[in-house]
């Protein structure tokens, strides 16, 4: 198991946990961030590329990492994945180097499993 499905079958887990126990503030909030990245005026591909510019820039490598993966999965290419870094790294700084580097990592992995979104 790579690094890739070892984050996601541990968030699908630990989601569950935190919903389990979560009261109803924590579940509006779960329910909020999963409707503003549904489909609307602005295209679903180009919010989760939003959502891992502002997660590169807060360096949370958790945040990263799923915004990676829903990028993979919206057919996000090659070549908009090394703009939407280059806007991450200009906003963030040299700060985000190290979490770029595990970005860049992540993608490569879900690239090596077939789809080359390219």
């Amino acid at each position: 198991m790579n690094d890739m499905e070892k984050f996601t079958a541990e968030r699908e887990a630990l989601n569950k946990l935190v919903l389990d126990y979560g009261g109803l503030e924590i579940k509006r909030f779960f329910s909020l961030d999963s409707q503003v990245y549904r489909e609307g005026s602005i295209p679903v591909k180009y919010k989760e590329l939003m959502g891992l510019v502002a997660s590169l820039v807060l360096r949370c490598d958790d945040c990263v990492k799923y915004h990676i993966g829903r990028a993979f999965d919206e057919n996000v290419t090659d070549s908009e994945m090394e703009e939407t870094m280059a806007i991450g790294l200009v906003v963030g700084g040299s700060i985000t180097i190290p979490h770029l580097r595990r970005a860049i990592k992540a993608w490569d992995e879900l690239k090596q499993k077939g789809n080359t979104n390219e």
